[in-house]
């Protein structure tokens, strides 16, 4: 995995530092003794920093958020889109695996289909863009992976505390451990034309598909889809990718490779969701 230079992750702390204490300013011995930089290196990086307008020196000698940077951020947050960053990914994901990938948001208990990728298999797949549907049983792990708490709250409202209850409850484990959930036909289905789409559009929550609460390499599944979560930066879903249109059946082992495959997908785009950024190296 490549890093950054120790230059590059030290600009980013001064920046992320002061940017985290909006209306306060900081000398040089503060951030020195924040940040553990040396006296010399602290100084050369901000005067840098003001140099270029990302900083600005106050008459007290104090720096705070200059204007060069406020401007990058209006610009910034003027065209912020996840679906900018998720779109290269799903492409790669459709056109490796013979499959469809689609953006799916949560907007209520209604899930949005906003964007996809098909592979040439799959040109001219049913489902229209801009699809919505009630969330079902099998996609509340995945929607509501940052909060166990709050997917038993919304399962509790769909169903009594019957078997489906308890495998609900498998369902999130798994999601848990894996960071995606795989969604099977039933014994039965999966073969007819339609049954596929089915799955993505129908508002019934007792529709003929499962999700797995273990995968058993080994075994063959008739897989209607994968799905994984993109987190937001308070530990909740901002959305979520999801595979379908699969061919025939896939082994457990295959099905594993394709949901580790979204997972680390999902990761990366996240990692721009959230702004998050790599630990700054202690500085001589």
């Amino acid at each position: 995995m490549s890093r950054s230079s120790p230059g590059v992750r030290r600009v980013a702390a001064i920046l992320n530092f002061i940017a985290d204490h909006p209306g306060q300013a900081f000398a040089l011995t503060d951030l020195v003794r924040a940040l553990r930089l040396s006296r010399a290196t602290c100084h050369a990086l901000l005067t840098g920093l003001v140099d270029v307008g990302y900083l600005y020196r106050t008459s007290d000698k104090t720096y705070v958020l200059g204007p060069a940077l406020a401007a990058i951020g209006r610009t910034a947050s003027a065209h912020f889109s996840p679906l900018q960053v998720a779109q290269p990914e799903m492409r790669a994901i459709a056109d490796e695996f013979d499959v469809v990938c689609g953006a799916y948001f949560l907007e209520g208990d209604t899930v949005h289909l906003r964007d996809r990728a098909a592979s040439v298999s799959h040109v001219g797949y049913p489902i229209p863009l801009g699809n919505r549907h009630s969330l079902p049983l099998t996609l509340a792990p995945v929607f509501y992976a940052g909060s166990r708490r709050d997917a038993l709250q919304w399962v509790a409202g769909k169903i009594g505390a019957d078997e489906r209850k308890e495998r609900f409850e498998s369902t999130l484990d798994f999601m848990a451990e894996h960071g995606y959930s795989a969604i099977v036909f039933r014994p039965g289905f999966g073969s007819r034309e339609g049954d596929s789409e089915m799955v993505l559009t129908n508002d019934a929550y007792d529709i003929p598909v499962e999700a797995l609460a273990a995968i058993d390499p080994a075994e063959a599944y008739r897989i209607a889809a994968i799905f994984a979560p993109i987190r937001d930066d308070r530990g909740g879903v901002s959305f979520a990718l999801g595979m379908a249109g699969f061919f025939g059946t896939c082994s457990g082992a295959e099905i594993e490779r394709a949901g580790n495959r979204l997972r680390q997908a999902c990761e990366r785009i996240s990692t721009f969701v959230t702004g998050r950024i790599a630990e700054m190296a202690d500085a001589a």
